[in-house]
């Protein structure tokens, strides 16, 4: 390996702090920058072994320190892989993969500093810590226990080798899934194949198209190009009369990486026999028990409680949902009606809710152009929290040039943050779904005697309709509840006070109150001040007509017991593979789905149906045994949210009041307490489930 002669000058990823210099980093420089960085904190970890005292200063900081610098640099390569994905990227990041888990696996099973931290949590001077040093400290023994400290010999051996193969065949799955879904296309030509789509997906099928190398095509002439990216897929299955390509778009779906060169079965199998024994080794039962013994709740009885009790009020309001849609589409004269498949399911569902409420996402798009939510999210944001969002493009580089950059300012005008937003579906490149992730985190540092406080930074990622022919992006309004979402996350990350870098923003905040934040956000799209503020019709600026509000929030828990069944079906699902399935012992991981499917889906799946292939969230995401949390954190966020519905949502100042007290708890305290702790901070209570229960109109159901 040749290595430049001065690489901390030349090559951008080894700068180690600051905004990453996006217009600079080629894929020629992970290698050597990852492998020089390993290099160097090798040695430094060994010569803190050889030499710390078990105080804050002189063993957390220079750990945190070094933590920072392989963050900042493979957080960077990670982020890439996410949004700028190429062959040549995935081969760099594939090649160095395996030293950066060797590295952090070297450092989870340090001996010396494992001694150092209990030795440290047993002095006199840690009960003087303030809670966040405490909890910081508390993880990182935690973690060592969990990263294998207490292994020796072979049993460590195994456990190491567990975790180098755990984080390949965790990029394996993700990069079948995307190659999957990006190779599909159903190629339509004829004008009676596009019968019922809306002129917005015919506008993206035919831009597809082009791309695809078919330079005249057309939305009103074609040829379309269908993808399974949502944006193509979503749409298509709602407004596409061809029941016969419903079913064909249907099957390709539900089958990706099901098979052939991205056949991710024998991956996920691997990924649960692999897990199974790393928690084994480590004295759990199963890696339900390991996974839990880090978030809130205390137990998979805890979390299995909850859910069927969730689950026995969703199935019986799914069932009558479905009898519903049949008599619909019956009454509306569908051969089908009687015997709906899972292709038909969207199809009448759009029909049964333009009937009920007058109105379909396509017609409330050209209320939602992108720009104009962006202006309502801010306003929002201001209003409750006191805080300005302005934009920055321009003052950083960026990795697309649809990528947007802005800075947060406090009541004084003073900057707190900054955040990356990248909005729109690229599915040659960029994987799917929404997320927020960590670009740099607040810290308060000591550099040559002096204290400095780094600024939070966040890259927000989307997958929204792009702008089509000259048009600004038309969201539907699930996109613009999916952005709320992620800006929810990062209010979290970026308007934490905390200054240790291990517990501020979401750093240590347990994985199962982390979606509070995001799913409160989503609330607020329902709010008629916020809703009416931000919906104009991108060409006349006509603003969305009142009726048009009242139909959204009727429409709201449309379909609610069949929405949330579908979430305790993912929740289950993910917890009985993680917590009783036993490799090779009677069920494989298909069946242990059909069986549960049972009590969790009104339509069981199909034969085919190769959903774990696609489970990204719990095989290439942080959500094994974890996903249940987007349930458990719901009921909080929701009865954070009937806080402000009980001061009056119409009441400004009352609103404005209860945000800052939002943000000075919930926001601001990041990971420095436990999560039950801060609520009740917030709340004066614990937690109850009726205002989840009330959201999703289901408090009456029995």
């Amino acid at each position: 390996m040749v290595v430049a002669t001065s690489p901390h000058i030349e090559n951008p990823l080894l700068r180690g702090d600051g905004f990453p210099p996006f217009d600079r980093i080629q894929v020629s420089h992970v290698e050597p920058a990852v492998r020089q960085l390993l290099q160097e904190l090798t040695q430094e970890l060994e010569a803190l072994e050889q030499s710390f005292t078990p105080t804050w200063e002189g063993l957390v900081e220079p750990l945190e320190r070094l933590s920072d610098r392989l963050n900042w640099t493979w957080g960077i390569v990670n982020h890439l892989t996410g949004v700028k994905n190429s062959p040549e990227l995935r081969q760099a990041y594939e090649a160095v993969q395996p030293e950066v888990v060797e590295f952090d696996t070297r450092l989870g099973q340090s001996r010396p500093l494992y001694e150092g931290l209990k030795t440290l949590a047993a002095s006199p001077e840690f009960q003087r810590y303030p809670s966040a040093r405490k909890r910081i400290v508390e993880a990182a023994i935690r973690n060592a226990e969990h990263s294998g400290v207490g292994l020796t010999g072979a049993a460590k051996e195994r456990f190491n080798a567990i975790q180098l193969e755990l984080a390949e065949l965790s990029t394996r799955f993700s990069n079948n899934l995307l190659d999957a879904t990006k190779a599909f296309r159903l190629k339509l030509t004829r004008p009676e194949e596009v019968a019922g789509l809306p002129p917005s997906l015919l506008a993206l099928a035919a831009q597809t198209a082009r791309q695809d190398g078919i330079e005249g095509a057309t939305p009103e002439t074609g040829p379309w190009h269908i993808t399974l990216d949502f944006p193509s897929f979503g749409p298509f299955m709602q407004h596409s009369q061809r029941r016969d390509l419903r079913e064909q778009l249907y099957r390709a779906y539900i089958s990706r990486a099901g098979r052939g060169d991205w056949d991710n079965r024998p991956i996920l199998e691997r990924i649960l026999a692999l897990r199974l024994e790393e928690a084994q080794l480590l004295g759990f039962n199963s890696y339900a028990e390991l996974s839990l013994a880090g978030k809130m709740a205390d137990s998979v009885a805890a979390v299995e409680k909850l859910l069927e009790e969730l689950r026995q009020v969703s199935y019986a309001a799914a069932v009558r949902e479905l009898e519903e849609l049949k008599a619909f589409a019956a009454a509306q004269g569908a051969p089908e009606a009687n015997n709906l498949q899972h292709w038909d399911i969207a199809y009448w569902a759009e029909r049964q809710r333009e009937a009920l409420f007058d109105f379909n996402d396509e017609e409330l798009r050209p209320y939602f152009p992108f720009p104009q939510v962006l202006e309502g999210l801010f306003g929002l944001v201001k209003k409750l929290f006191g805080v300005t969002v302005v934009p920055a493009d321009g003052q950083v580089p960026v990795w697309h040039p649809d990528v947007r950059f802005f800075a947060i300012l406090d009541e004084n005008n003073q900057t707190i943050a900054h955040f990356y937003l990248d909005p729109y579906s690229r599915p040659a490149e960029k994987r799917g779904g929404a997320w927020m992730d960590e670009c740099l985190g607040r810290a308060k540092y000591r550099i040559q005697g002096e204290w400095r406080t780094r600024l939070p930074v966040a890259y927000l990622v989307c997958n929204q309709t792009p702008p089509l022919d000259g048009k600004p992006s038309l969201m539907t309004f699930s996109e613009v509840e999916t952005l709320f979402h992620e800006f929810g996350h990062g209010l979290h990350h970026m308007l934490t006070r905390v200054d240790e870098a291990g517990a501020a923003g979401i750093n240590n905040v347990e994985w199962d109150a982390v979606e509070l934040p995001s799913q409160f956000m989503e609330n607020w799209c329902y709010h008629r001040p916020t809703l009416l503020g931000m919906a104009r019709h991108y060409e006349t600026g006509e603003p969305l007509p009142e009726h048009y509000y009242e139909k959204l929030v009727a429409a709201r828990t449309y379909r609610a017991g069949s929405a949330l069944l579908r979430q305790l079906h993912f929740s289950l699902l993910d917890l009985e593979l993680h917590h009783r399935y036993r490799p090779g012992q009677g069920e494989t991981p298909q069946q242990v789905r059909d069986r549960l499917a049972q009590t969790t889906m009104i339509l069981p799946p199909l034969a085919e149906d190769a959903f774990l292939c696609s489970f990204s969230h719990i095989f290439a995401g942080g959500y094994a045994a974890g996903y249940y949390s987007y349930l458990w954190a719901e009921v909080l966020s929701a009865d954070a949210f009937a806080a402000f519905e009980e001061v009056g949502l119409e009441n400004e100042q009352a609103v404005a009041e209860m945000g800052r007290r939002y943000r000075d708890t919930i926001l601001a305290l990041g990971g420095s307490q436990p999560p039950m702790q801060i609520f009740k901070a917030f709340r004066g209570r614990e937690p109850i489930t009726e205002p989840l229960l009330r959201h999703r109109g289901l408090l009456s159901v029995n």
